[in-house]
């Protein structure tokens, strides 16, 4: 079973009061992009893997979604989900995706924000999601970037001319990481960007898009705070089809 952090409380209060959960999809800055890569939601059915508060699967009901089906392992995540983000056609379940079975042919788009670095198999869920999708299905996320993982010791240092970098340590190395985000432990697994796609290859998937986000200079405007991410990319996204 994949680690399960954001039902300790702590965790749970930290994230929880992050601007991404208190505002939604508007306080994700790399929420903009994510929607060039999205297929129009009407008719479709979509699952919402590791669905969190359930922005996503709101907003796809929102837009004209025939069913959503929103999943996520922590009870904390799905009780916040039923509570704020319920609507007609959605529904929610507790569900480890280290171990989770879709219904073939079920679903036309599957989406996930910043989950699947949480996994150890990503092969095994790729190839679930393939089975899950109609020909021609939509297969849209966003992982947290490698090049941002591949950092033992986390935090900006200054070389010998006095210039700030951030360090990359062992990028070719992939397997279980451990940090400290919110919480003392945090489990995460490295893969490079050439493993992510070749899994998807592997499994039938056609690779249509990958973009490496950094914010914009209205973003960075808006949050000045951004400005570190035109350094180091923190955040990956791939539009894959069946």
């Amino acid at each position: 079973m994949a680690q399960n952090v954001y039902d300790t409380p702590d965790f749970f209060e930290g994230y929880s009061r992050l601007g991404r959960s208190v505002r939604g999809l508007a306080g994700a800055a790399e929420w903009p992009v994510i929607r060039t890569l999205l297929p129009r939601m009407k008719g479709l059915r979509v699952v919402d893997l590791g669905c969190g508060f359930g922005w996503f699967s709101r907003f796809a009901a929102e837009e004209g979604a025939a069913s959503v089906l929103g999943l996520d392992l922590s009870e904390n995540m799905i009780a916040r989900a039923r509570a704020e983000n319920a609507g007609p056609g959605i529904t929610y379940e507790i569900a480890d995706l280290e171990r989770i079975e879709l219904s073939p042919a079920a679903f036309d788009l599957a989406y996930s924000s910043l989950a699947f670095h949480y996994l150890e198999d990503f092969g095994r869920l790729a190839a679930e999601v393939h089975a899950a999708l109609l020909p021609g299905g939509k297969f849209v996320f966003t992982i947290e970037h490698p090049i941002y993982m591949a950092s033992a010791r986390p935090g900006w240092r200054t070389d010998e001319a006095g210039q700030k970098f951030w360090p990359v340590d062992g990028y070719s190395v992939e397997g279980r990481r451990m940090t400290d985000w919110l919480a003392r432990g945090v489990v995460k697994y490295h893969r490079t960007i050439g493993t992510t796609l070749n899994t998807l290859i592997d499994c039938g998937f056609a690779v249509r898009r990958l973009i490496e986000w950094h914010p914009s200079a209205d973003d960075i405007a808006a949050n000045p705070a951004l400005a570190e991410e035109m350094d180091r990319p923190m955040i990956l996204m791939i539009s894959a089809e069946r």
